[in-house]
């Protein structure tokens, strides 16, 4: 089922395998990556993790690093350790080294400086300044409705290839945080709405980023999921959603993906900030969870010094308010034992020798000039295997440009390449190619092309009434700090309903961050969501409207008909009332919500049209019962046949849900996601596809017993197009505890 991207390294192999499993797969690593420097990196720390592997299974760091980390810090004084346990920030001084994202090294022992810079969407904001220049690649939601999870390995490693060549060795990214409402205005930087999704997406990205020799710092722990009042908003959530919706995507990412780094978020959960939340740092991702890297603040999250200490982050930034001379003070005092300050520096030390940054610090080199069109190409096909055919009525698209004599592209977002949110997370593109650049491109020299930015709504629709096609982009500019509407802000509602009024050739492209009502949904024939496409926005478009491309995004998170069928529709539960948002609505987040209630979406989760058709058939249950006890090994396979039945090349998006049993004192959505694969088929084409169920795959968060439990009884195997598109069912009689 292979996707046109990179082939996988076989890093999950390592905690898993045994002996001759692991010497196979350091050998064929070696062959594969034997001459780059990250790639020798990257080595180094697989026999870290060849090592864990062999030791029980430990994820611990390398013993020899460890070893190595424990004696530096032994030979530092107290006021060298308190300088490293925080960024420096140097604006203003212009006789002193500018820093923006940087933690300070101690030359006579020969620890070097850390270079940090943000990245859910290409190498943003760094140490440097004005930014460095970098990829910008289409918006992460757009990779998650790619569904592929090569194409999330193929975006971390170039992240991280372009990390290495900037000279940053931790890339504050991905964000693994769940779309819980739509109005976010970072639901653009991470993977949408359902944990299963999101996470399969954030393991594979993660691996991506360290396979170059790069540091992920997983953001943003724990439920930060909207930007109102996000400094200090308190997250009111009940055990089981927690578990079920919030966690697993950073469970995920510390025990599958080896994640070195985790962010502390802002906002408090339960009552308590995420920085200094004992309970859910120490106790879930250190202890239970057995994290060996450590944890940074986001910027400007830690409001303690002695409780944050405890709690178990290990990385103030971007300065040391309270790690710099209050927690010295606090150390004096005897308030925070040394033991505390040496475990935090172990903790980062170990893991930046592990990735090579002690040993050979990077250097800022700048992007090489040939490798900028090389990186400049995957954005673009990044871009088109994220992009979802919401509609296309009597076959308007593909365009041909045989058929053309003339296009009305018309909109606000017809004009530039939009190449991404705002914030911390927006990147300074190498270059840019506009919408009318990529139609110029693929309609060719005999097809006229009036553009209009839409802003004197009667002329536009004059142009698109003298055209033989109209092209109206609209879209949205979703950034850090501000939550948004999930209307069309402006005369956007108006201008698509009368350009589609005036040619009934009209193809709507949505450029936006996340869902969007569409008052005018009726009137168009034809509807692509794009996201924000990146720097190669032009071209990207073009190739799948034109037909190039064929289009397989599926939607990661859920249209709404209306703003009242939001799961989080009353104030209580988004924004929240006097700083406080209660998630009452449980488990029941995104898909889960509109399926429990029978509420109609404009588009369903997991929704998307093709050019071509296909078929599924011949479901098969490798069980048809099966006895299990946590934690427990056996797998359930599901396999299936998928058939283009069509006329064209094409991929298709095959999606496994569970249906649980439903009790009073565990209540249960319709389905739940927990399996997909993305296959590519020839016109006539079948091919059989197995997916696999373990015994998580059936687990519920147990409030009362404080861990998962598999309740007993029957639970329906679900083969769908979409959450809504059920296809094949079949069921498997689980008994267990």
């Amino acid at each position: 089922m292979d996707s046109g991207f990179y082939n996988r390294d076989r890093f999950n192999a390592f905690r898993s395998s045994g002996r001759r499993g692991l010497r196979i797969t350091m050998t064929t690593m070696t062959q594969n990556h034997r001459n780059s420097a990250a790639s020798r990196n990257f080595r180094r720390f697989a026999c870290c993790l060849a090592l864990a592997a062999l030791c029980d299974g430990c994820a611990s760091p390398c013993v020899r690093d460890q070893q190595r980390a424990v004696a530096l810090v032994n030979k530092m004084t107290l006021a060298e350790k308190i300088q490293e346990l925080h960024g420096i920030q140097n604006k203003k001084d212009k006789s002193k080294p500018r820093h923006l994202r940087y933690v300070p090294g101690v030359a006579r022992l020969h620890i070097p400086g850390l270079r940090i810079a943000n990245g859910p969407a290409g190498v943003g904001p760094a140490d440097a300044e004005p930014q460095p220049r970098a990829t910008a690649l289409p918006a992460p939601i757009s990779l998650a409705a790619s569904w592929d999870c090569r194409a999330a390995r193929a975006y971390g490693e170039l992240i991280g290839n372009e990390a290495r060549d900037l000279g940053d060795g931790l890339i504050e990214g991905p964000d693994v945080n769940i779309a819980r409402a739509p109005q976010n205005g970072r639901t653009f930087e991470a993977f949408g709405e359902d944990p299963f999704l999101v996470t399969q997406m954030g393991v594979q990205e993660i691996e991506g980023i360290q396979s170059r020799g790069i540091i992920a710092d997983v953001k943003h722990y724990v439920a930060n999921n909207q930007e109102t009042d996000r400094l200090r908003v308190n997250e009111v959530i009940g055990q089981r959603a927690l578990h079920e919706i919030y966690m697993p995507a950073f469970k995920a990412s510390v025990q599958q993906a080896h994640a070195a780094s985790l962010m502390a978020a802002y906002n408090k959960v339960n009552g308590v900030f995420n920085a200094e939340n004992t309970n859910l740092m120490d106790g879930v991702v250190k202890r239970r969870w057995g994290f060996k890297g450590f944890v940074t603040s986001d910027f400007g999250a830690v409001h303690s010094t002695i409780p944050t200490a405890f709690a178990g982050l290990d990385l103030e930034m971007p300065t040391g308010k309270y790690f710099g001379a209050k927690l010295l003070a606090a150390v004096q005092a005897g308030q925070v034992p040394i033991s505390v300050i040496d475990d935090k520096l172990v903790r980062r030390f170990a893991t930046m020798m592990q990735f090579g940054l002690f040993d050979q610090p990077l250097e800022a080199k700048g992007i090489p000039a040939a490798i900028v069109r090389r990186d400049g190409l995957q954005a673009e096909q990044l871009a088109e295997q994220g992009m979802v055919l919401l509609k296309n009525d009597h076959d308007l698209l593909p365009l041909r440009a045989a058929a053309l004599h003339s296009i009305a592209l018309i909109g606000p977002y017809a004009t530039n390449a939009m190449t991404g949110g705002g914030g911390s997370s927006h990147v300074a593109a190498l270059y840019t190619v506009s919408p009318l650049e990529g139609l110029r491109r693929w309609a060719g020299p005999g097809v006229k092309i009036s553009l209009s930015d839409g802003r004197d709504i009667p002329q536009a629709a004059a142009d698109a009434r003298s055209a033989d096609v109209a092209i109206v982009m609209v879209g949205d500019h979703e950034r850090e700090g501000h939550d948004h509407a999930i209307t069309l802000a402006g005369n956007q509602d108006e201008l698509v309903a009368a350009v589609a009024a005036a040619n009934r050739h009209t193809v709507v492209v949505l450029k936006t961050g996340s869902a969007v009502l569409m008052p005018w949904v009726d009137k168009a024939p034809a509807i692509l969501e794009a996201w924000y496409p990146g720097e190669e926005d032009g071209n990207a478009v073009a190739a799948v409207l034109f037909g190039s491309v064929n289009p397989s995004g599926k939607l990661p998170l859920t249209f709404p008909e209306r703003l009242s069928d939001l799961p989080a529709h009353t104030p209580a539960q988004y924004p929240g009332t006097n700083g406080v948002v209660d998630y009452s609505e449980g488990v029941f987040a995104g898909y889960r919500y509109y399926d429990q209630n029978h509420i109609q979406p404009l588009f369903p989760f997991g929704y998307g049209l093709s050019y071509t058709t296909f078929a599924c058939k011949n479901l098969k249950i490798s069980r048809a019962a099966i006895a299990v006890r946590l934690p427990s090994r056996q797998i359930i396979r599901v396999t299936f046949d998928v058939a283009n039945t069509g006329h064209r090349f094409g991929k298709d998006v095959v999606q496994l849900y569970v249906s649980f049993p439903s009790t009073p004192s565990a209540p249960e959505p319709p389905r739940q996601l927990k399996g997909f694969a993305k296959v590519s088929l020839k016109p006539g084409q079948t091919r059989h596809v197995c997916l696999k169920l373990e015994p998580e795959s059936f687990a519920h968060w147990d409030t009362q017993a404080g861990g998962w439990r598999i309740a007993p009884g029957t639970y329906g195997i679900l083969i769908g197009q979409s959450s809504r598109d059920i296809v094949l069912r079949g069921q498997v009689t689980v008994t267990g505890g």
